[in-house]
Order: C-alpha cells, then sequence, then structure tokens
C-alpha cells in the first residue's frame, strides 16, 4: 500500500502543519433561474439537504484533528452557512472542555477514563451524556532523524528501557540502549501529558497509564515535535502514525519488535494487526444534548458516512464496513457511555462484530 497522502488531498494533508481553529467559508447564494422548467428546479432542490445554520464546536486530540477537519471541509461545501471549529487541546484538554459544556464533540486519541476523578465522573456531575463514536485505526510511530542509520529496529523492552520512569536523568545516551550504537546523548521528544497518544504510548510500552520519565520535549502539536526531531540527527520521539507519512525525508521511522519480529509503522500493519502493541482506534465524543441542534446532528451523520474515506485520504486507516455499520447504529440509537473505556480486546470483539 502506497503511504503518500494522494495528491487530491493536498489540502487535507496541509491541516497537520495547521492545527488552528478553522472558520467556515463565506456563505454563497444561488438565485434560481427566472424562467426554466419549474419541474425541473423542484426535483432539484428535492435531492438538496435542507440549509442549516449555528455552530459546531470541536476540540480535542490533535491526533484526530485531521480527519475532523477533513470532514468539516467536506461538510462547509454542503452547509456553507454551518461554522464548524475544530481545536487541539490534546485529548485530556479536549475532555475538560466537553465535560465543561462548552464544546459539541471531543476528539480523542483514547477512550474517556472512567473511576473515581475520572472524565466521565466530571461529565457525569456536570450532567453531561455524550455518544461514543470510533472512527478509524491509527498507529503510534517511533521516529528518529533521517541521518540516523543505526536505530533501524527497537524491541518494546529498549523502547521501556528508554521511556520509563526510572530511565530520567540515567538513560541518556544511545550506547545505553545497545553498546554499538553511538556514544552520543539522546534529545527526546514525546507529546505532552494532556494527550491521549501520550496515555496509550506509556500504557502500551512502560505497563501503566502515565508512566514516563518528565526529561524529554513535549508538546501538544506534533508538528513541534517533527521540526524538533527534523533537525537533531540524535533525536528519538512519537507521534500518530499521520505525522510521520506527511513528513517523511523530514524524519523516518523505527520498526517496533513486540515479540514476533521487526515490524515497520505503516498503514498495512496498523490494518492487518502486525503492529502491535502500537495500533488503536481513534474517537469522537458527541454530548447528547447538542444531537437536538440540527448542525450538529447532519455533521454527525457526515462524520460517519464519510470517515472511513476521509481517515485514509489524511493518512489513517479505515475501519472495515460492518465496523461502521455497528457504530452507525450505536450513533442512531443514541446509546450514551461507553463500551470502550477500561477494556482490552479488539475494536471488533468490543463491537461484536466479525
Amino acid at each position: 500500500m502506497n503511504l503518500a497522502l494522494p495528491t487530491g488531498r493536498a489540502r487535507a494533508s496541509s491541516r497537520l502543519g495547521k492545527l488552528g481553529l478553522v472558520l467556515a467559508t463565506a456563505a454563497l447564494v444561488s438565485l434560481a433561474a427566472a424562467c426554466g422548467d419549474s419541474k425541473n428546479d423542484d426535483s432539484a432542490d428535492a435531492t438538496k439537504p435542507p440549509a442549516l445554520s449555528g455552530a459546531v464546536q470541536i476540540d480535542g486530540s490533535s491526533t484526530v484533528f485531521p480527519i475532523s477537519e477533513a470532514v468539516a471541509e467536506e461538510f462547509r461545501k454542503v452547509q456553507k452557512e454551518v461554522k464548524v471549529t475544530v481545536g487541539v487541546s490534546g485529548t485530556g484538554g479536549g475532555f475538560k472542555r466537553f465535560c465543561a459544556g462548552e464544546t459539541d464533540i471531543s476528539d480523542a486519541s483514547r477512550p474517556i477514563k472512567s473511576g473515581a476523578g475520572s472524565e466521565a465522573e466530571t461529565c457525569a456531575t456536570a450532567k453531561i451524556e455524550y455518544i461514543e463514536i470510533p472512527v478509524a485505526y491509527d498507529g503510534l510511530s517511533v521516529v528518529v532523524n533521517p541521518a540516523n542509520d543505526w536505530a533501524k529496529c527497537m524491541t518494546v523492552a529498549e523502547l521501556k528501557k528508554l521511556w520509563e520512569p526510572a530511565a530520567e536523568g540515567k538513560v541518556t545516551r544511545w550506547n545505553q540502549i545497545r553498546p554499538e550504537w553511538p556514544d552520543q546523548k539522546i534529545s527526546l521528544y514525546g507529546p505532552g501529558t494532556d494527550s491521549g497518544t501520550f496515555d496509550y504510548f506509556t500504557e502500551a510500552i512502560n505497563g501503566k497509564e502515565d508512566a514516563s520519565r518528565g526529561d524529554f520535549t513535549a508538546s501538544e502539536d506534533d508538528n513541534v515535535l517533527v521540526t524538533g526531531i527534523a533537525g537533531d540527527k540524535y533525536a528519538l520521539g512519537y507521534f500518530g502514525l499521520a505525522y510521520l507519512i506527511e513528513n517523511q525525508g523530514k524524519i523516518k521511522g523505527v520498526d517496533v519488535d513486540g515479540g514476533k519480529g521487526c515490524v515497520a509503522p505503516t498503514v498495512k500493519t496498523v490494518e492487518d494487526g502486525t503492529y502491535a502493541p502500537l495500533s488503536r482506534p481513534l474517537f469522537i465524543y458527541v454530548k447528547k444534548d447538542s444531537v437536538t441542534k440540527p448542525q450538529v446532528k447532519a455533521f454527525v451523520d457526515f462524520y460517519l458516512k464519510n470517515a472511513g474515506k476521509l481517515s485514509g485520504e489524511v493518512g489513517y486507516v479505515k475501519f472495515p464496513d460492518t465496523f461502521y455499520t455497528k457504530i452507525n447504529s450505536i450513533w442512531t440509537a443514541g446509546t450514551t457511555g461507553s463500551i470502550f473505556s477500561g477494556k482490552t480486546g479488539t475494536v471488533a470483539s468490543i463491537l461484536g462484530v466479525q
């Protein structure tokens, strides 16, 4: 499978470098011709969705941002009077705003946290119910500078040795990972603690969510991490696969050995499940009260209809059609709460589909 982003989605790839709020385009007013076949005009109008207005407020994961912004861009073409804004405060930051009632939709690169003092409890206290919608697969890529010709593959144990809390201030040079590697200081880059990517990586590699050394350059903006690694021969970092695909040539991926040999981070290996343990589902969470807003409901309907196609175009991996059928039934039924929070297993097993 070709990992290059399709040229027809150049604008979609450019959002990875922007990560800002995007305003809706100016409204266009079409005037019906004064003459012509009125029956044909009525027939054409009947096929158009009803014109909507208002706003859709989204915030959260920088990993999910490219998918949500791709959907928003296409939705604006259909509903020009609806202003869709997509923020990037990280998964945790997005849930803080969501549970405070500030947004309609929260982008998340992990399930909402449950338990005492959790995001789910905060939402429940605020009487905010939500519908959980998985949208696509993503892989977390471990990346280095293109001039790095030694770290072609790393085991999960080696990554843990480098990133676990006990490594802080102690494991600082490449030759401490493997003796034959350079006696040079490693510059580490990773997402901030509000990021779902941080949560997932620390659990998958270090065995406990949020367990990580703290002496690394952190940012919620993955492009900052890309820039840092691209400018330092001895750097290493991690973030979503889409940013590796978008920046090939500036950075390169490291194969990961999860116990069954070295596997490269690619769309294909994420899709077939061989890129373990660093592949995961991505989500949006929709506030139930916001579903009563016609523009929000229409946007989520549009999102589900186009998630598979658009996620692939911006570097992620679509679910099988059977997954989207089940997910759409959850959305249509208005089923609230999370079926993924605290669960282990495949997306198929959790959804209950083949």
